[in-house]
């Protein structure tokens, strides 16, 4: 059974309106790319997951006057990824979230700009190590956190962080997205 999205264009005065429905991320991803291309002013668009209202993918986001750090997360359990989410969401972040490899490599292909990504701890040390190794490769400037079953790291994760609660990876988010601010 494939999801449902719906599609936005942010207009001028900040306001969205709805510009298609599409089943699968994967016609998300390419009715998301059709609009951006197509809309007049380059006004931002984004992809809705119509269950959940979380955004799964953004095109032409205004670099310049860009105050909320995004967060890319990979997620390989929903309600794990829905917490998360919701969790960085009232800290204030832009978060855009997908569940498994194949999700993030498909949304990701498209280059776009983030402060961080963070993958998730329920999947096999192998997924994970796969998805670390693409991400550096492809989005060599961006952090990775990894967040790990105990005992257990991703070596090419920039930070590795127990699962157990927020106390225990939260910190290492804010403390990145604020020295983000510097880097740039």
């Amino acid at each position: 059974m494939y999801r449902a999205y719906d599609i936005f264009e942010v207009m001028p005065d900040g306001s969205s309106v709805k510009r298609a429905a599409v089943s699968g991320l994967e016609f998300a991803k390419l009715a998301l790319e059709e609009l951006s291309k197509r809309t007049i002013y380059s006004n931002e668009c984004f992809a809705a997951d119509r269950d959940t209202h979380q955004v799964v993918a953004q095109m032409n986001v205004p670099l310049a006057g860009r105050s909320i750090k995004r967060i890319f997360q990979i997620a390989y359990d929903e309600e794990s990824r829905l917490q998360r989410a919701e969790l960085l969401l009232g800290c204030g972040y832009g978060v855009i979230s997908v569940l498994g490899n194949e999700a993030a490599k498909l949304l990701l292909s498209s280059i776009q700009h983030y402060d961080l990504f963070i993958v998730g701890p329920d999947a096999p040390e192998e997924t994970r190590r796969e998805i670390v190794d693409w991400l550096k490769e492809n989005y060599p400037l961006v952090k990775i956190l990894a967040m790990n079953p105990p005992d257990q790291q991703v070596p090419k994760a920039d930070y590795n962080a127990e699962q157990d609660g927020p106390e225990n990876w939260l910190p290492i988010v804010r403390e990145r997205l604020i020295n983000s601010a510097s880097v740039r």
